[in-house]
C-alpha cells in the first residue's frame, strides 16, 4: 500500500521538475534569440553601410564627368594660314595648320608668353581636338576665312581637372601636371568670363579616345547592345527548350541525371573558363573575327544557358500538377498540355530568369578579355562583325589609364552600367509581379 502514493505522486513530481527546468532555461533561450536577431540586424546594417559607402564613393568621383570645361577664344581665321594659295578646296582647307590660329589667339590674350616652352604650355590648356573643330567650321562655312569669331573650344583634361577642383593648388608644382603659370593663365581666363562648364554630351556620343576629354561610352554601349542581342536570341529559345524537355518529356534515368548534374555544375564554373572555350572554339577553330559582338554573344550564351535552364525548370515545377491533369483529362495531348497550359503559366518565371541572366552577361568582363574585346577601339561599331568593346571592359581599360581625368570617367561609366543593371532587375521584378499567379 505504501507504493501507491509514491507512484501516483511520481509523474506529478516529474512534470514539476520538467517545468522547473524549462522555466529555468527560458531566459537563456530568450537571450539567445535576441542575440540572433541582433546579429541579423547588424549584418543587414553593415551590408547597407558598405553598399552606401561604395555608391557614395563612385558617385562622388564620377558625377563631375557629366560636365566638361570649355574656353572661349576669339579666333581670327587668317587667310594666309588657311588658304595661302587662295583656294577654298576642301582638301586645301583640311591641310591648313589650325593650331596656329589657336596659338595666335592665346598669345593675343597673354603676350607675355614669349618663350617656346611657355607657348607650348599655353597651348596645352586647349584640347587636341580644337584644331579639328576649327577645321570642320571652315569646311562647312568657308565665309569665316578672313573673319574674327568667338569660338568655344574644349579645354584639355588637365585644365578641366583644375576647374573641377580635382587638382589641388596647394600641391607642390613638381607634383602636379599644371605649372603655376598655367594655373595663373586659367584663373585669368576665368576672371574674364572665358571659362564655362557645359553638359558633357561627348561622353554619351563618342567612342574611346586616348585623350580623356574626348573619351565616351557610346561605342561600348553599342557593343554591349549588339552582344546582348546575340545572347538573348540564342540563350532564351535554347534554354527554355532544354528546360521544357528535361522537365516535361525526358525520361528519368541515369542519362538525364548526368545532364542535370552537369547543368548545375556549369552554373558554378568561373566565367573565364567560358572565355577560354570561346577562344579555342569560335576564334581558333571556326575563325570568327576577334573582338566582335557576335563572338562575345556566343561566349555569353554558353555562360547564361545554365542559369536560364535552372530558372525555367523551377518555373515549370511551380505550375500545379492539377493543371496538367485537367488538360490531359479533357483529352489534350502531352504537347498540347505543355505548350498551351504549362509553359504560358511558367513564362513569367522564365522571363525573370532570362532577364537576370542577361544582367549577369552585361556585367561580365573576364570571358570577353579572352576573345580580344579588350582592344582599344575608337570607331563606334555598326554591326555584329565590327570590332567593339563593352561597358565592363571599357571600365577596365579606363581604370588602368594613368591620366587623372580617366578616374572620373571610370566612375561615371560604372554609374551608367549600374543604372542599366538596376533597370533590368526592376523590369524582372515588374514581370514577376504582373504575371505571377498564386496557387
Amino acid at each position: 500500500m505504501s507504493n501507491g502514493p509514491e507512484k501516483s505522486g511520481g509523474p506529478g513530481t516529474l512534470v514539476e521538475q520538467t517545468m522547473v527546468k524549462v522555466n529555468a532555461s527560458l531566459p537563456k533561450r530568450y537571450r539567445a534569440e535576441k542575440r540572433f536577431r541582433a546579429y541579423g540586424i547588424i549584418s543587414v546594417c553593415l551590408g547597407i553601410f558598405f553598399l552606401a559607402f561604395l555608391l557614395f564613393d563612385i558617385v562622388s568621383k564620377g558625377y563631375t564627368a557629366f560636365q566638361q570645361t570649355y574656353v572661349e577664344l576669339e579666333i581670327y581665321f587668317d587667310p594666309e594660314v588657311i588658304t595661302p594659295d587662295g583656294s577654298v578646296d576642301p582638301e586645301t582647307l583640311r591641310r591648313a595648320n589650325y593650331n596656329t590660329l589657336i596659338r595666335e589667339s592665346l598669345l593675343y590674350l597673354f603676350p607675355g608668353a614669349s618663350g617656346r616652352s611657355e607657348r607650348r604650355a599655353l597651348g596645352a590648356l586647349i584640347s587636341n581636338s580644337a584644331p579639328f573643330q576649327l577645321q570642320d567650321m571652315v569646311i562647312q562655312n568657308p565665309g569665316l576665312i578672313g573673319q574674327t569669331s568667338r569660338v568655344t573650344l574644349l579645354a584639355s583634361d588637365d585644365a578641366d581637372m583644375l576647374a573641377k577642383g580635382k587638382i589641388s593648388r596647394q600641391t607642390p608644382e613638381s607634383e602636379r601636371r599644371l605649372t603655376d603659370m598655367q594655373i595663373a593663365w586659367l584663373d585669368t581666363l576665368e576672371d574674364r568670363g572665358r571659362v564655362e562648364k557645359k553638359f558633357n554630351t561627348a561622353f554619351f556620343t563618342h567612342g574611346d579616345s586616348r585623350d580623356p576629354e574626348l573619351a565616351g561610352i557610346w561605342g561600348a554601349i553599342k557593343g554591349s547592345f549588339y552582344m546582348l542581342v546575340v545572347t538573348l536570341a540564342l540563350s532564351f529559345p535554347i534554354g527554355v527548350g532544354a528546360a521544357v524537355y528535361l522537365e516535361e518529356f525526358a525520361p528519368k534515368n541515369r542519362i538525364t541525371d548526368i545532364i542535370e548534374i552537369n547543368i548545375n555544375n556549369l552554373a558554378a564554373v568561373p566565367s573565364i573558363v567560358f572565355g577560354l572555350l570561346g577562344l579555342a572554339v569560335f576564334l581558333q577553330f571556326f575563325g570568327l573575327p576577334r573582338s566582335a559582338p557576335l563572338v562575345g554573344g556566343l561566349v555569353l550564351t554558353l555562360m547564361t544557358l545554365p542559369t536560364i535552364i535552372i530558372s525555367s525548370r523551377a518555373a515549370l515545377k511551380s505550375v500545379p500538377p492539377s493543371i496538367r491533369e485537367a488538360a490531359l483529362g479533357m483529352g489534350a495531348s502531352k504537347i498540347q498540355t505543355t505548350f498551351h497550359h504549362v509553359v504560358p503559366l511558367a513564362m513569367p518565371g522564365m522571363l525573370t530568369g532570362t532577364i537576370i541572366g542577361m544582367a549577369q552577361a552585361l556585367g561580365e568582363s573576364a570571358p570577353l578579355l579572352m576573345i580580344g574585346m579588350v582592344a582599344f577601339i575608337v570607331d563606334v561599331p555598326q554591326g555584329f562583325f565590327d570590332p567593339a568593346t563593352v561597358l565592363p571592359v571599357q571600365i577596365f581599360l579606363w581604370a588602368d589609364a594613368p591620366e587623372r581625368a580617366f578616374v572620373e570617367r571610370t566612375s561615371a561609366a560604372i554609374m551608367v552600367l549600374l543604372g542599366f543593371l538596376i533597370l533590368m532587375n526592376l523590369f524582372a521584378i515588374y514581370l514577376r509581379r504582373k504575371f505571377e499567379r498564386r496557387w
